[in-house]
């Protein structure tokens, strides 16, 4: 608990000066105010986040977490358990969805088995398990406060480790059968909301099987009450090892201010765990995707993180991510490449009063 503590005492919100600084050298490009639209917001918000005006990403990695879900046994997945382990071994020898997505982005992948049912001996992965997956949340709390608890400082402990090699643009990614059910029903937990608009197919459930995972969602939260002030509760009772993993990769780059990528349902979800443990930490997350699980459109009302992309996908793994880094590299370019209005000998000033009396007349 002591990790956690630190980690959200050290957040601080974005570097507003730094912001106001980085906006005037985006007016000062060759361009009318605003045309660049959600580059310009990107670069904005990075310098918010490092205190930098001019940034640049040396090294890009996805978390990708691992862990199985105890409520598999109530028939809410399409797939057997043993793809999370499957999952594994594809995942760090390079053959899962969002392996050739971050090959073409120059981004590396971590692997963490934070709660895979099985002990997976594999080299490339960083073995943090914290149990052989979560309990059946439908019979008994998906695990105990402390290994909630827990399970998010693995992710700090790990997205620290990253930082500190030197990645300073982080993407979160799952592997996990179960864990749309996990994350539905954290949703559902913190909201309330109508279950149609919480509960999707996930990786394609027939509508028999769907039917069943509201149901058994529904019940979970009725049975354990989680408290929705209380985001560990919630975890405790009907979440999952990967969704606090991600949750603690979220609060850890905020606290080291180094910008972090969401993905989609189940990292989204992670990401509102982490802004109820801090709010302020939705500052350094950049959202991706918006993913085609109904959830998702939930997750950007609360949030109000707005996906930059909308793809239909759903697969998970961080792809998102992989497919929003060069988005990113290139917002950051904008202030390093582009030509500015001194060709026609007008100064920051001029365009900076030029741009406000525009803004006057048309405001965003």
């Amino acid at each position: 608990m002591q990790l956690l503590k630190q980690t959200l005492d050290a957040i601080q919100p974005a570097d507003r000066v730094a912001m106001a600084a980085a906006q005037r050298e985006i007016d000062y490009c060759l361009k009318p105010p605003g045309s660049l639209g959600k580059l310009e917001s990107i670069a904005r918000q990075i310098a918010g986040i490092t205190g930098q005006v001019h940034n640049a990403i040396k090294q890009k990695a996805i978390v990708v977490m691992m862990a199985d879900n105890g409520v598999y046994g109530e028939g809410v997945a399409m797939y057997p358990q043993d793809v999370t382990r499957i999952g594994a071994d594809f995942v760090t020898s390079g053959r899962m969805g969002v392996n050739f997505l971050a090959r073409a982005a120059k981004a590396d992948i971590l692997a963490v088995d934070i709660g895979i049912q099985v002990d997976v001996d594999l080299p490339k992965v960083i073995k943090r398990k914290i149990r052989h997956g979560t309990a059946n949340f439908l019979r008994e709390p998906a695990m105990s406060r402390e290994e909630a608890i827990r399970a998010i400082e693995v992710g700090i402990e790990v997205t620290l480790a990253a930082i500190d090699q030197g990645y300073d643009l982080i993407g979160t990614g799952e592997i996990g059968i179960g864990n749309t059910t996990a994350s539905s029903a954290v949703l559902y937990a913190f909201t309330g909301a109508s279950i149609d608009r919480v509960v999707g197919r996930g990786a394609g459930l027939t509508d028999e099987a769907l039917e069943r995972k509201k149901n058994v969602i529904k019940q979970a939260v009725q049975l354990h009450r989680p408290d929705p002030d209380d985001p560990i509760d919630v975890l405790s009772k009907v979440g999952g090892l990967d969704i606090a993993g991600l949750a603690g990769t979220y609060l850890a780059c905020a606290a080291r201010r180094v910008p972090v990528v969401t993905d989609g349902l189940i990292s989204n979800v992670a990401a509102l765990t982490a802004m109820r443990l801090k709010p302020t930490a939705v500052e350094y997350m950049i959202p991706s995707h918006l993913s085609f699980e109904p959830g998702a459109k939930l997750l950007r009302e609360i949030t109000g993180l707005e996906p930059m992309l909308d793809m239909d996908m759903r697969l998970g793994e961080g792809t998102g991510c992989a497919l929003m880094f060069p988005i990113i590299e290139a917002a950051l370019r904008m202030i390093e490449e582009m030509g500015t209005f001194a060709i026609l000998g007008k100064s920051r000033d001029e365009i900076g009063d030029h741009v406000m009396a525009y803004r006057g007349k048309f405001p965003r």
